[in-house]
């Protein structure tokens, strides 16, 4: 019988005479099997096996390896890839692995772990099939079926050259009419449809439900497969970002739901209800500060209600463009500019005409001109300020740091009742002695 010994100069030899070959073989291997292949190879020829397997696999290997070994491998691999393997390990191997590494890739490589919120890299899994072009039909139907025990998804199998770059896709209908001796490279598909790692989770979705996928591989700058997103993982994010945006917006925790308990409901409205309560008390000072003339023209109590409803609706409109704006990344830097003076020029053409038609309905209610042109020009004003700050609250309010979904509405409203009281009861004053 061969003692274990003298067999590691062969696979030694074996690793060295054909890599893909032997990688291959480690991955018809148990875990277990193939961890210890791997500690009997020298440190370099360890790290060309593991950039030849499936990066989820070459995971499952370190982990399963000495950390010494672990250490050793890992300090010769490119940090990108090293990066790349960590985050194919579970939370707690790499709470305990990292500390193995040297102090620069340990500090690199918690650099290219650290993704963006909401984006790909952060919202992927790292459960997938992938295969290395050479493989034969037979070879991967064996890998699925080892694979799938373990819960890795048996729908899509991705194909991968001897760099772990993307270069192919393949379906289970695909692999089963194959003969068993062809390689995935022959009829793999070659078009595949990926998604970068720091894509934000409202492109991806966009990209995915104009094909009907239901995945697709998640790359790195390198078009290094590192995971897959699901299309019913974006679509639960969206909603649940939609909603909770809408919420914000009238003042009530996103976290909120209809079955909350009541004290964490009134902790959430609360704080809100008083900011607005603030609000109302501003714009009822400005109605305050022409006590007199609405004493002497009690008519223009009754168009109050007027401004307010129009600057605030204008407003709202305004609002909720930019706000879907924001939330699909599609105001640059460089546009806020232009597109506030937009919203500005809108609500200056829609007062006009708005302006236009309540002047008319006030001159034949009333019977008096004058009355007529005080609420158009209030109405003017009004409309022209409402979509100047349905516009750049929002993005004020991201670029100062805050959540611009966040009650954006209760300062929006604040704005219209404030400038159009007074506004319209300016108006009043200036022609005063036309309206008694």
């Amino acid at each position: 019988m061969v003692e274990k010994e003298a067999l590691l100069p062969i696979v030694q030899k074996y690793f060295e005479k054909d890599i893909l070959g032997a990688a291959r073989a480690l991955e018809m291997m148990t875990e277990d099997e193939a961890a210890q292949v791997l500690q009997a190879l020298t440190v370099p020829m360890a790290v060309k096996a593991l950039q030849n397997l499936q990066v989820s696999y070459a995971a499952a290997l370190l982990e399963s390896a000495d950390a010494s070994l672990f250490e050793e491998v890992l300090s010769a691999l490119d940090p990108q890839y090293a990066a790349t393997l960590f985050m194919h390990l579970s939370e707690e191997a790499r709470e305990r692995l990292l500390g193995h590494l040297p102090k620069k890739l340990r500090s690199q490589v918690k650099e290219l772990l650290t993704y963006p919120e909401d984006s790909m890299g952060r919202l992927m899994t790292t459960r997938f099939l992938s295969f290395h072009k050479n493989l034969t039909v037979q070879e991967a139907i064996e890998k699925i079926r080892s694979l799938a025990k373990k819960g890795f998804p048996a729908s899509y199998g991705y194909v991968i050259d001897d760099k772990n770059h993307l270069v192919g896709v393949m379906n289970m209908h695909d692999l089963m009419l194959a003969s068993p001796e062809q390689t995935l490279e022959s009829f793999m598909r070659k078009d595949v449809f990926s998604i970068h790692c720091l894509v934000s989770r409202e492109e991806a979705a966009d990209g995915l439900s104009k094909r009907r996928y239901f995945a697709a591989p998640v790359v790195d700058g390198q078009n290094r497969i590192l995971g897959i997103i699901k299309a019913e993982q974006l679509i639960q994010g969206i909603q649940d970002e939609a909603t909770e945006d809408l919420q914000k917006m009238f003042g009530v925790g996103g976290d909120e739901r209809v079955f909350s308990p009541m004290m964490l409901s009134i902790k959430k409205r609360l704080p809100w209800l008083h900011v607005n309560l603030a609000t109302a008390f501003l714009a009822a000072a400005v109605v305050a500060l022409f006590e007199d003339v609405i004493a002497k023209i009690t008519v223009l109590a009754v168009f109050l209600p007027v401004v307010a409803g129009q600057g605030g609706n204008a407003g709202a409109q305004s609002l909720a463009i930019v706000m879907r704006g924001l939330v699909m990344r599609e105001i640059p830097k460089q546009k806020i500019w232009r597109l506030i003076l937009k919203e500005s020029c809108l609500g200056i053409i829609n007062g006009a005409i708005i302006g236009t038609v309540t002047a008319a309905v006030a001159w034949f209610w009333n019977g008096n001109p004058y009355l007529g042109l005080v609420i158009g020009l209030g109405m003017l004003v009004n409309l022209f300020f409402a979509g100047l700050a349905g516009a750049s609250i929002p993005i004020v309010m991201k670029n100062v740091g805050l959540d611009p979904a966040q009650s954006s509405s209760i300062i929006l409203t604040t704005v219209t009742d404030v400038i159009g009281f007074f506004a319209f009861l300016g108006f009043a004053v200036v022609f005063l002695q036309y309206l008694v």
